[in-house]
């Protein structure tokens, strides 16, 4: 067992960002394809109930009405796969990207504790059904979304901070010369001493 989990973890496949990767690629995916459920009429009825009950979505309705609604949330999940896909090249898109990821899957699982008829009444809590089992997928979506919105913003620190990178040097250098100042005072110190008559 540790023989096969070294060889494994000796894979250039697994050194590599692959399951970084791939983990956008998904959300990509998932994002283009609910958002595209929204531009037809029968997913503008199957959302009422989550957008009624969903304590950040029930203004919705009557801001946009029911097919309204439903084009602003196509919108929104189209933007965030377009914001995701160019985080393949631009990291800080792809940051903003995972932060409306985030947002997104925030606002359906606070639908969860509000959504009628999600608990089986024979078997109890935590007997999951209906909507609420549906939404419960959005949990690990969520954490995924946070794990994007994290390996982004580390890799768009560096991008940001190139600016101040000769700042940071010029700080290095001028450490550098106060060691090499302290260095030679002190070398100057011992030599003084070492040849001061005793």
């Amino acid at each position: 067992m540790n023989r096969l989990i070294n060889i494994v973890a000796r894979s250039r496949f697994f050194k590599s960002d692959i399951g970084y990767h791939l983990v956008r690629a998904s959300m990509v995916i998932i994002f283009v394809l609910f958002g595209y459920q929204k531009w037809f009429d029968y997913e503008a009825q199957t959302l009422i109930p989550f957008i009624k009950y969903g304590p950040l979505t029930f203004w919705m309705h009557s801001v946009f009405g029911i097919q309204g609604a439903s084009y602003f949330l196509g919108v929104s999940e189209w933007l965030t796969a377009a914001l995701l896909m160019w985080g393949f090249w631009n990291k800080k898109a792809g940051a903003i990207g995972a932060l409306l990821s985030v947002g997104t899957f925030i606002t359906t699982i606070s639908i969860i504790p509000f959504m009628p008829g999600g608990w089986n009444e024979a078997a109890g809590f935590p007997a999951m059904q209906g909507n609420v089992a549906f939404l419960m997928k959005d949990v690990v979506l969520l954490a995924v979304s946070v794990y994007l919105l994290q390996q982004d913003l580390a890799r768009v620190s560096p991008a940001v901070a190139r600016g101040g990178q000769r700042a940071r040097l010029r700080r290095r250098g001028n450490g550098s010369q106060v060691n090499r100042t302290l260095g030679r005072r002190m070398w100057l110190c011992r030599h003084q001493s070492s040849s001061s008559p005793g």
